[in-house]
């Protein structure tokens, strides 16, 4: 397997397990609002019409990317990135002890995640420049 589908994968898993972070956080955000501390203006519509909006933007990225359209691939990543980087921002508006563990564990998996595809963003864009490079025309790009 060649370094591209590795590095293709590696996205697909970290946007995967950001889907799923961000899923069970929001539905619990959705469903339990009135115990999470928040500002006013998030409704229980806003917190499943923004994860909707976003994880499409993140699909449109991870798909980007699959395709070597690297500019528009991080734009959307990045834009994806803040559905859990902003996660934390919970406690802004509440002392620790207003969140339950299960509000914990769920905050800190989404703004984790979120940081390894912002990470990946950055790995890709700086370090491997995969921008620059020629597309291989023997490269396997299934996935």
């Amino acid at each position: 397997m060649n370094l591209e589908v590795k590095y293709q994968r590696l996205l697909k898993i970290l946007v995967i397990a950001s889907i799923i972070s961000t899923a069970i956080h929001f539905t619990d955000n959705y469903l339990f609002i009135e115990q999470y501390p928040q500002p006013v203006w998030i409704t229980a519509s806003s917190i499943y019409q923004s994860w909707l909006i976003l994880t499409a933007i993140g699909i449109t990225g991870y798909w980007l990317y699959k395709y070597r359209i690297f500019w528009l691939a991080y734009g959307c990543l990045s834009v994806y990135s803040f559905t859990g980087i902003a996660s934390p921002g919970h406690y802004f508006y509440g002392t620790l002890s207003h969140f339950s563990a299960k509000m914990h564990l769920f905050i800190w998996t989404d703004g984790l995640t979120s940081l390894a595809i912002l990470g990946f963003i950055f790995w890709s864009a700086l370090i491997l420049k995969q921008w620059r490079r020629e597309p291989n025309p023997t490269d396997n790009t299934e996935s």
